[in-house]
């Protein structure tokens, strides 16, 4: 049982070799983090039986109030209550603290009443396990979450 970050230690057909008009910054976000391996910028688990699991976007960062959260630290938090299927962190303008943050999830396993008990669960969890800054401002109960059009899943 380990978290860190994924990385690759050989080449692959499909992967990127640079961003336009920019090499030095493909070799400092890629390469110069962990040499000698392309760093993919995701966070992993591996299970003592050898089992990946990605765990979400090391770069994702909000800026709330000046302090600093990275998103997959709160679904991190969400995604391991027992009612919680999946999750997604996105941040959003905010007038008074620069950014906020909006929380939703995929309940498992839970009558359609209870969700709002459950929603007020998780803002108290992550208030707890992470502070109180951290607590989403909105929290949204969804039947299942949009994959983005650019992700490949294989």
């Amino acid at each position: 049982d380990v978290s860190g970050a994924l990385c690759m230690s050989q080449a692959w057909p499909g992967m990127a070799r640079t961003i336009y008009n920019d090499h030095k910054r493909f070799l400092e976000t890629y390469l110069t983090p962990y040499p000698g391996f392309f760093f993919t910028g995701d966070g992993v688990y591996r299970t003592s039986e050898g089992y990946y699991q990605l765990t979400g976007r090391l770069d994702d960062i909000i800026n709330i109030s000046g302090h600093r959260l990275g998103t997959a630290e709160v679904e991190d938090v969400v995604n391991h209550h027992v009612a919680v299927a999946e999750s997604a962190v996105i941040g959003y303008p905010h007038e008074i603290k620069g950014e906020g943050k909006m929380l939703s999830f995929r309940p498992q396993n839970i009558s359609p009443g209870a969700t709002a008990i459950l929603a007020a669960q998780l803002q108290e969890l992550i208030s707890k396990k992470i502070a109180k800054y951290a607590a989403p401002d909105y929290v949204q109960v969804t039947s299942k979450l949009v994959q983005h059009p650019h992700w490949q899943i294989g």
